[in-house]
This record gives structure tokens, sequence and C-alpha cells, in this order.
């Protein structure tokens, strides 16, 4: 069994919006409600400035990547998402996952990956935390909640 991304598309969003409304509790953190909509997915996930794939085992989609490979504001790579699906929580995966995003950054000679984690999610904060990333900063967002960053270095 392996795992790999398979980037999303227009004809393929409808099965980013199960992965995303499969994890009600961290989309009341993200915006107060548990459920989003195709057009707010859509958004996130088909947008000219980052690059979303899906986290696919075999032939089975299992998660949704999201990541920035230079962030505007401080030129830094950012990774935005990694999110598995509710039903293939606690199997590894995030992390499987994760360590392939981190191979790919090496390749691409990136030396270091931002994080940001909104405050209330602690199991998010503890998932980060035991793979190397250090807390170095906290931002506010426009809807008033913390954001508290993180960064790895890499290699």
């Amino acid at each position: 069994m392996s795992i790999y991304f398979e980037e999303v598309s227009k004809e393929t969003l409808y099965i980013a919006l199960e992965m995303v409304n499969s994890n009600p509790e961290y989309n009341v953190f993200e915006n107060g409600n548990e459920v989003r909509s195709l057009v707010e997915v859509e958004e996130e996930f088909l947008n000219p400035h980052s690059t979303s794939a899906f986290i696919k085992l075999d032939d089975t989609y299992i998660g949704v990547i999201d990541y920035l490979m230079e962030n505007p504001k401080d030129h830094h790579p950012w990774l935005g998402l990694i999110m598995i699906h509710g039903d293939y929580q606690g199997y590894g995966f995030g992390m499987q996952a994760y360590s392939i995003y981190e191979n790919e950054m090496l390749k691409r000679g990136v030396n270091k990956v931002r994080i940001g984690i909104l405050s209330e999610n602690k199991k998010a904060i503890r998932f980060w935390e035991s793979l190397g990333f250090d807390y170095y900063n906290t931002v506010i967002a426009q809807n008033g909640s913390g954001i508290l960053c993180y960064q790895k270095q890499l290699g």
C-alpha cells in the first residue's frame, strides 16, 4: 500500500468537500460552522496561489494537502493544511503524508517550512510538535482567533 498525491481539479472538488466535511470539529475552529460549502472549498483548493492535492492510499482518497511554495508575506514555504478524512484518522496517514511532502520540499531545495495552527486546535498542536515543528510567533486572524506560527528546519 502506498500513499501519493493527486492534484485537486474542478471535476474532483466534490471529493475535497467530502474530506473537509468529515472533520466538523476543524470546520468549527476554522469558521464557526460544522459544514463547508462547495464554493468555500473551491476558493480554498482551486486558487492560483497554493497547490492543493488529494492524499491517496492506492486508489482511495483519504485526505487533502494544501501548501504555498512561497508566502508573499515572508517569502517562506507554508504548509496550509494536511487533513485526513475522519474515517481514516488514527492510522498514521497524516504523518506519512507529511513525510512525502517534506521529502518533496527537500528535493526542491527548501530548508524550512512554516505552518499556522489555530490556537484552539490542541490535537493539531500535539501532532505538529511531534513532527519536530517549533513555535515562534502568534498572530491574530481576521476573525479574532489566535494562530500559532510554527516552523521546522528540514534536512
